[in-house]
C-alpha cells in the first residue's frame, strides 16, 4: 500500500515535469482557474470572456487585441478527456436569445481550451512568425476551494469552529435544536446520522442564500454523484476525547477524514495544483446588502481562499522541479453594472480593502494580485433622475422576477471602505448609517455587430492583467 502510494506520487511528478517541459519548448499553455462563491457569475464570466476573445471589438484594454496582434482565436477540444467540457455554445445561446436568460450556475468542474494565434511584439516581431498560445479555462465551484482549508483541521477543530460560527445564526436554529436532542456517544444509527447531515446541509444552503460565504463542506451544497454516500453523511457534533467505539460521533469523525482524503485531496491533486493564473469572482454587492456579518464572513473567506493557493513566480526550473505556482490572482467584484459608473471607484476600493490581507500575503510570496470591479455582461443602462429635489445616478434594467423595466438606486457606497469593514469586524448586525440594496436584473436583449462580443465593463482590463504578459 505504502509503496504503491509512493510510486503513484512519483509518477504524477514525472507527468507534471513532462507537461511543463512540453509547454516550455512547444506551444505555451496558460491554465486559468475561474472560481467564486455562490451567485458570483462564473458561468457568465467564462462565456463572455470566450465570446470577447473570439470577437475582439470590445476589448481595447487587451493590448494584444488593440494592437491587432491576435490574428485568430478558435476553440479546440480540451486536453483532459476525463473532465466535462464547459458548455460555451449553450450558455452563449441563452444570453443572446431573442428572450435572453441567465444560464445555469456552476455545479461541477469543467474545462474549455481556446487557442490564440498571436504575432510577437518588440524586437522579435521582425524575426518570428505568429505562435499559438493555448488558454485552458478551468471552471470550478468556489465552495470546493474553501474545502482545501479542511485539510489542516482535525474533526474536533472543525467542529469547534463550526459550532462557534453558527451559535447565533437564525439559519442554524433547526440544526442546533437537533444537536441538543442527540447523544453523540450513542451507538451509530444510520437514520440519525442522515438526519443530522441533511439538516446541516439545509443550514448551509440557507446560509449561502443569506449571503454567508463560509459554507463548507462544499460538496454538501453541490454533491453531484456523491449524494447520499457515507462520505457526505456527517455533521459537526460536540464532544471531546475518548469517543466510544461505534458511537455516532466517532463515525462522524471517521467520515470527515474520509471526505478529506477521498474528495478534497483528489481535487487538489488532479486539478488545482496545475493552475498558474486565477480569477476569484466575488458578489460583494450581495454581501453588503446582507449586512456587516456577511461582509466580514466574505473577507475571511477571501483570506482562506488565498491560503489554498501556492502563490509565486514560475521560473523555468522552479516550475519543472516544484510544480506550478499561481503567478497572478485577480479578485473581481462582479455586477458592476448594478451601480452607476460614478460609484465604481468606491466599489473597487471596498474590494481592495476586503482582500488586502490576502493580496499582501500573495505579493510577499512573489505573485501579482489585483482587485477591480467588473461586469461580465452589461445588463443595465445608466440614467439620472430627480428625486426630492436632488439628482440621483441610477441604472435601468429589466427586473428578473417581474420582467418589468425599472430604475434602481442602490444607495451611496462610502468613499472610505473602513465605514463598512469596521462595523463588519465588530460583528454588528446591521448598518447604522446606510441602507444598501440590490436588484436582480435579467440580461438585456443583444444586437451584436460583426466582430463585437457581448457588452461588458472592464473585462478587457481583467484579461490584460491575467494573461496579457503571455501574449
Amino acid at each position: 500500500m505504502v509503496i504503491s502510494k509512493i510510486a503513484d506520487g512519483i509518477w504524477r511528478q514525472v507527468e507534471a515535469v513532462q507537461d511543463t517541459v512540453s509547454e516550455a519548448f512547444f506551444e505555451p499553455v496558460i491554465r486559468l482557474g475561474v472560481t467564486g462563491l455562490a451567485r458570483s457569475g462564473k458561468t457568465v464570466f467564462i462565456t463572455s470572456l470566450v465570446a470577447n476573445l473570439l470577437d475582439r471589438g470590445r476589448m481595447p484594454g487587451l493590448l494584444a487585441a488593440s494592437e491587432g496582434r491576435i490574428e485568430a482565436a478558435f476553440l479546440q477540444p480540451q486536453p483532459d478527456d476525463t473532465v466535462p467540457r464547459f458548455e460555451y455554445e449553450s450558455h452563449l445561446a441563452a444570453l443572446t436569445a431573442r428572450a435572453p436568460h441567465w444560464p445555469g450556475s456552476t455545479r461541477a468542474i469543467s474545462e474549455l481550451r481556446l487557442s490564440l494565434r498571436v504575432r510577437p511584439s518588440g524586437l522579435l516581431a521582425g524575426f518570428q512568425g505568429p505562435r499559438t498560445i493555448h488558454l485552458d479555462i478551468v471552471d470550478y465551484p468556489g465552495e470546493w476551494l474553501l474545502d482545501l482549508g479542511l485539510l489542516d483541521l482535525s474533526y474536533d477543530e472543525w467542529v469547534s469552529q463550526v459550532l462557534e460560527r453558527i451559535e447565533n445564526r437564525e439559519e442554524a436554529a433547526a440544526y442546533r435544536a437537533m444537536v441538543a436532542q442527540t447523544d453523540p456517544q450513542a451507538k451509530l444509527e444510520e437514520p440519525i446520522a442522515k438526519a443530522l447531515a441533511d439538516t446541516f446541509a439545509d443550514y448551509l444552503q440557507t446560509a449561502r442564500l443569506a449571503g454567508y460565504s463560509d459554507c463548507t463542506p462544499g460538496r454538501f451544497l453541490l454533491p453531484g454523484d456523491l449524494a447520499g454516500s457515507p462520505v457526505l453523511t456527517f455533521a459537526p457534533l460536540p464532544g471531546g476525547e475518548g469517543d466510544a467505539r461505534r458511537s455516532l460521533r466517532r463515525e462522524m469523525a471517521r467520515r470527515f477524514e474520509a471526505y478529506k482524503s477521498q474528495v478534497v485531496k483528489p481535487f487538489f491533486r488532479d486539478h488545482f495544483t496545475r493552475i498558474d493564473r486565477q480569477v476569484v469572482l466575488v458578489d460583494a454587492l450581495g454581501a453588503i446588502n446582507a449586512g456587516p456579518r456577511a461582509v466580514e464572513d466574505m473577507r475571511a473567506a477571501m483570506e482562506e481562499i488565498l491560503g489554498a493557493f501556492r502563490p509565486g513566480r514560475n521560473g523555468f526550473l522552479t516550475s519543472i522541479l516544484r510544480g506550478k505556482r499561481v503567478e497572478k490572482i485577480l479578485f473581481a467584484a462582479t455586477k458592476a453594472d448594478h451601480l452607476h459608473h460614478a460609484q465604481h471607484p468606491q466599489m473597487t476600493a471596498i474590494m481592495q480593502a476586503l482582500t488586502r490581507e490576502a493580496r499582501d500575503r500573495a505579493r510577499f510570496a512573489g505573485a501579482e494580485t489585483a482587485a477591480m470591479s467588473i461586469a461580465s455582461l452589461r445588463a443595465t443602462t445608466e440614467a439620472t433622475m430627480a428625486h426630492d429635489g436632488t439628482d440621483l445616478d441610477v441604472v435601468r434594467g429589466t427586473l428578473l422576477e417581474t420582467g418589468k423595466e425599472a430604475a434602481f438606486y442602490p444607495g451611496e457606497l462610502p468613499s472610505d471602505p473602513a465605514h463598512l469593514l469596521t462595523p463588519a469586524r465588530a460583528g454588528q448586525e446591521r448598518w447604522l448609517d446606510g441602507d444598501y440594496q440590490i436588484m436582480r436584473f435579467a440580461p438585456a436583449p443583444l444586437t451584436l455587430r460583426p466582430g463585437d462580443g457581448p457588452p461588458h465593463i472592464r473585462l478587457d482590463r481583467a484579461v490584460e492583467f491575467l494573461i496579457g504578459d503571455k501574449l
